[in-house]
């Protein structure tokens, strides 16, 4: 297997990647309330992408992928096309995207609440989100794959009986979108690839509410629960260094856009 270790250089530059694609996901919890559709924002999302320089990394990703993010409704575990059916009162919507500048990539997910939702659902959220920095706490240096991967399935499917998606997982990220070490939300700890300072990984938790079990939708792409119920998916990108993680990405525009539209709930965290 062959894992990058990235230059303080290469390292920064992914950093930008990273925020441009947090700044986009931003601009995007401004747009969403019940109406909009989800094609709306992902035709603003590349816009956003390309007027700062970038591109979309997922627009024609494998020569397939048609949109330039995935955004996914409610059921839609990851992967969800955009379409032109409006946003309602009680969806929840995961908006994923990436970009390419300066030959690196960076990719990023965060799912809102669309008016509000029941606590069941709030709460899966925020463990969802919880359990992304408790994986992101083993990204250190000597430690393996299997403890991040172990950390996020000990505290979302053990702790709290959610179901763990197996078929989807995390990844290292730079001058490719999907590179090694895949980095699975489940595993046993002290198993899987060695980490190594300056290896840069996107760590992104799909939890569903229900049961761990996905099927393909029609189009190909679009990831759905078994069982119907609710899934939830944050990805921040994240470089493994001595001692502590550091997190390329950031929330903080994210969060302060979700709280500041009234169209959604912010209360889950």
């Amino acid at each position: 297997v062959m894992i990058h270790l990235r230059s303080p250089l290469e390292i920064e530059l992914i950093r930008k990647s990273a925020l441009l694609v947090n700044d986009a996901i931003a601009e995007a919890a401004k747009m969403l309330k019940p109406g909009i559709t989800t094609m709306q924002v992902d035709a603003m999302l590349e816009q956003y992408i390309l007027d700062h320089g970038a591109l979309p990394s997922f627009k024609n990703y494998q020569n397939s992928y048609p949109y330039a993010s995935c955004i996914s409704v409610n059921d839609a575990v990851v992967h969800g096309f955009p379409t032109n059916v409006p946003l309602k009162e009680g969806d929840i919507v995961s908006v994923d995207a990436g970009a390419f500048l300066n030959g690196y990539h960076g990719d990023s997910a965060y799912t809102f609440i669309i008016g509000t939702t029941t606590d069941e659902v709030k709460k899966l959220f925020r463990i969802t989100n919880e359990s992304l920095y408790k994986g992101i706490e083993k990204a250190v240096h000597g430690n393996r794959v299997g403890d991040i991967a172990y950390a996020i399935q000990e505290y979302t499917e053990k702790q709290h009986g959610y179901g763990v998606v197996r078929e989807l997982v995390g990844h290292g990220v730079g001058r490719k979108l999907h590179e090694e070490p895949q980095v699975p939300n489940y595993g046993k700890r002290g198993n899987g690839p060695k980490l190594k300072e300056g290896t840069v990984i996107a760590i992104e938790p799909m939890i569903n509410l229900g049961v761990k079990e996905v099927y393909h939708a029609e189009d190909g792409w679009t990831i759905l629960t078994q069982d119907g119920k609710p899934s939830a998916h944050y990805e921040h990108n994240v470089c493994v260094k001595r001692g502590k993680a550091d997190i390329l990405s950031s929330f903080a525009a994210i969060e302060a856009a979700e709280k500041a539209n009234p169209h959604l709930d912010a209360s889950y965290y």
